[in-house]
């Protein structure tokens, strides 16, 4: 690998580039007409314009990425997360080409990236998973006949979905024949596919995913990692390792994720996705990200791993580096996604002009971010600004740590999450870990009508 095409944008294209650069591989940046100036494309060796800002006019195209890995003499591509980044078709157009993708195969993407047929991986690979259909439902009518066996409440989901698009959560047969349309055609919307699966609804469910890393012939867990805390399915603050599960079921959990990745001959970085039920400590398989993830550095804190460089790593045929026994974890980390959004209007999204800023900096404080003064941010795009990750001896000093870099970080001329999160900081419940996927919302209500 001498020459990486980054083929996104934002924090996670400056990221991939640092790790790039300490490995001594050439970068290309790729940005759409808003982004013409911004970080990413600075630090690169090289950037080219691939269209307009609309980002299915550019960052969405696959031909203008492959075209600028031609002009450029690219001989690889990093999808970062989001955008193509686990589009089966785009990894195998990148194979095609004569580049190699940082992933893995297109069709392992295909295999994972639908969420009903990798249940049906993650049954063979003797992986415990929510009870529901083992496939799609053909209709209402079939969605009303599998909820009478798995018992309300149910939730709708997407085959082909992500990001909390395309699911509904039912109480009753009423409801569910309400929802299906509405679910099957926002999936269809998004997705282009409108496929359904249910399952069973865990009221107070933890959201742990595990980090893992495969070489196709060998897979490693690097711990798990706390996702509990989301607002309309979308993560919020992340932490590792998770504060609510027993350290048995962190090491059952840990190997039935290995054990996944060995059973589809994983390759490069990814994560496993559980649901663990609160009140009896069982745990559930509900899909898996076959890329980098945004909450990746959370792990690199308590690991010491570079989970970007071992991608590029083992996208150029070198096998595992660690083996289980030599990866430990020490400390605790934790992970705030700092957002242009307005909390006061419902998290309106808040692109413009920015003016003055202060980033977070000091002792075992990390900001991930494009961010500088002065900047503009785009209306095209995700909102997410940076990313304020803290380390600490245990989740006290963690926590502690959290408090001062929220509060160092500023940013003049747009409304921002920061405050929020600062205040989210306080709340007894966060420090005594005392939550579940439902709490952010409901604090959130509560906190409005006061």
């Amino acid at each position: 690998m001498r020459k990486l095409l980054v083929a996104n944008r934002g924090e996670i294209a400056v990221r991939i580039i640092r790790a790039a650069r300490d490995l001594g591989i050439s970068t290309v940046a790729v940005a759409s007409k808003a982004d013409g100036d911004a970080l990413h494309t600075r630090l690169a060796d090289t950037s080219v314009e691939i269209g307009p800002s609309p980002a299915s006019r550019s960052y969405l195209v696959t031909d203008a990425i492959l075209a600028a890995a031609k002009e450029t003499g690219a001989d690889a591509v990093h999808p970062g997360y989001g955008f193509l980044s686990e589009r089966a078709s785009f990894a195998t157009a990148v194979a095609d080409a004569g580049l190699t993708f940082v992933g893995p195969a297109g069709s392992v993407i295909e295999r994972m990236g639908d969420k009903v047929a990798a249940r049906e991986v993650a049954r063979a690979a003797g992986v415990p998973t929510v009870p529901g259909t083992p496939g799609g439902v053909a209709d209402a009518d079939a969605a009303v006949e599998a909820a009478r066996e798995t018992g309300y409440p149910v939730m709708l989901k997407a085959a082909a979905g992500g990001g909390g698009r395309g699911i509904r959560v039912v109480q009753d047969e009423a409801g569910l024949r309400s929802a299906f349309g509405q679910a099957s055609t926002e999936a269809q919307k998004a997705f282009g596919d409108g496929t359904m699966y249910l399952e069973r609804f865990v009221e107070r469910a933890r959201h742990v995913e595990v980090q893992v890393l495969g070489d196709g012939s060998d897979a490693v867990h690097l711990f798990e990692r706390e996702c509990s805390l989301q607002r309309r399915r979308q993560k919020v603050v992340e932490e590792a390792v998770s504060p609510g599960i027993s350290a048995a079921t962190r090491d059952a959990m840990t190997t039935a994720a290995v054990d996944l990745c060995r059973e589809v001959g994983y390759t490069s970085a990814g994560t496993v996705e559980f649901l663990v039920d609160d009140t009896t400590g069982e745990f559930f398989f509900i899909e898996m990200n076959t890329r980098i993830q945004v909450e990746h550095p959370t792990t690199e804190l308590v690991t010491g791993i570079d989970l970007v460089a071992e991608q590029l790593r083992i996208a150029a045929g070198e096998p595992l580096r660690f083996s289980q026994d030599r990866i430990e974890r020490r400390g605790h980390a934790i992970e705030y996604r700092v957002n242009a959004e307005d909390p006061t209007k419902d998290f309106m999204p808040q692109p413009g002009p920015v003016g003055r800023i202060t980033l977070p900096a000091g002792p075992w404080v990390r900001c991930d971010t494009w961010l500088e003064p002065d900047a503009a941010v785009p209306p095209y795009y995700d909102s997410l600004l940076a990313k304020v990750v803290v380390w600490g001896i245990d989740r006290d000093e963690a926590l502690a740590r959290s408090r001062r870099a929220l509060d160092e970080f500023t940013v003049a001329g747009i409304p921002t999450t920061v405050g929020l999160l600062r205040e989210l900081v306080d709340e007894p419940w966060v420090g005594a870990a005392d939550f579940h996927t439902g709490t952010l919302e409901q604090w959130l209500a509560e906190r409005k009508e006061t």
